[in-house]
């Protein structure tokens, strides 16, 4: 199995070997085992689940929380040469039927499905009827309320358990504490998974934390740092997001916008404008940057606080993926931590006391003096090898 699992790889994606725990993951799926696989963003946790689905007789089934999610896999799956499709609501009628179709005629390795069509009355049961060989439910914290990013129905999809006893679930996300990992296995009613966590610290990136007192000139001090090279630039709110691209626009950079206001050609234009070079810098929402494959972003910026290490490290994350040397700046203001009070207070009854403890710890994070890779490691159960990072504001002797 291991030698049919290395000539997939090579001959469809090209890799001639594996990043760190992807054998045992991929292992995992092809043994029949049930698993979470936690790789830190850049860590090709996908790449865990679609290579096994070559080798399975029957179909993987992908549960997925976002549409522009689905649509990047898949784009990337086709140019491989692997027949992979989705089902959502951005679709026309006639093209969903010709997945159907295909699904019928057994046509599909990889079918990507989000948790509300799943739990549509009778998909289930029919996606039975033409042989499910694994599941992998992406974006695993999203079952947790103590995930970064809670969804009600995520909570639902134990009933895949149900009607699929004998089949392996995967769940895979970037960002777990030991927590949301127990909590993830009790409510997939996961059988006595195998548990792979990868290394949090990214030595490469180098991390710097600031107090905001004039934003864009802070800002365009940093891209003028970093000129010519490719940046994420992350705002709280779309309307920043607007006004920030504009701004820096005027200013002469090569900047284009993302948010979940936009239309969907709006947002993939910009998205490729980024990743073709057209455009330097993105300024984006937190909507931006999932299934994002761009190696070579050589810094990530934060006008302001996320509201969440897990958001901080997911999304600084994303700098560096080429194992050079990249550059993570966040900045800050005591008024960051009173919008996004007023946010959660809006919006997520349920989670209210989860998201308000997450944001304490976020801005301690901000505030605080000691070691940032230390800081968000010690977050994630993990430790700091030696006392000097050597690649963040602390520890280079940046902070008085």
């Amino acid at each position: 199995m291991k030698q049919s699992i290395e000539e997939v790889v090579r001959k469809y994606w090209g890799f001639d070997r594996f990043l760190p725990l992807q054998q045992q993951a991929m292992e995992c799926v092809c043994s029949g085992r049930d698993a979470i696989v936690i790789l830190p963003t850049g860590g090709g946790k996908s790449l865990c689940f679609q290579a096994p689905a070559q080798l399975l007789p029957g179909l993987t089934l992908v549960v997925s929380p976002l549409i522009s999610l689905m649509k990047d896999q898949i784009d990337s799956l086709l140019d491989c040469g692997i027949s992979a499709g989705r089902l959502d609501s951005a679709m026309s009628h006639p093209e969903r039927n010709e997945i159907f179709e295909k699904l019928r005629a057994r046509q599909l390795k990889l079918l990507y499905v989000s948790p509300e069509r799943l739990l549509m009355q009778g998909f289930l049961e029919f996606l039975k009827s033409v042989g499910i060989s694994s599941v992998a439910v992406d974006e695993a914290h999203c079952v947790s309320m103590w995930g970064h990013d809670f969804r009600p129905e995520y909570r639902r999809l134990s009933v895949l358990r149900d009607a699929l006893p004998g089949i392996p679930i995967g769940a895979y996300t970037a960002t777990a504490t030991e927590q949301v990992r127990r909590d993830i296995a009790e409510q997939l009613k996961l059988n006595r998974p195998e548990i792979l966590v990868g290394e949090f610290d990214r030595p490469n990136l180098i991390y710097r934390v600031r107090r905001r007192t004039n934003p864009l000139k802070q800002i365009r001090d940093v891209l003028d740092r970093h000129r010519g090279e490719s940046g994420i630039l992350y705002c709280i709110r779309r309307a920043d997001v607007d006004e920030m691209t504009a701004s820096l626009a005027g200013h002469g950079f090569r900047v284009a916008p993302y948010h979940a206001g936009m239309t969907d050609d709006a947002r993939k234009k910009s998205q490729d404008a980024f990743i073709e070079e057209e455009a330097d810098l993105i300024v984006a929402t937190v909507a931006f940057g999932m299934g994002i494959d761009k190696s070579n972003v050589r810094f990530v910026i934060h006008a302001a606080m996320p509201k969440s290490l897990e958001h901080y490290q997911q999304e600084s994350g994303r700098a560096g993926r080429d194992g050079l040397e990249a550059e993570c700046l966040l900045f800050y203001s005591g008024s960051d931590y009173v919008i996004w009070k007023r946010i959660l207070e809006e919006s997520e009854a349920q989670t209210l006391e989860i998201g308000q403890a997450k944001l304490g710890q976020m801005y301690r994070y901000c505030s605080g003096v000691g070691c940032r890779h230390r800081a968000i490691l010690s977050y994630f159960g993990q430790q700091l090898d030696g006392d000097n990072c050597g690649a963040c504001d602390v520890c280079l002797g940046e902070v008085e």
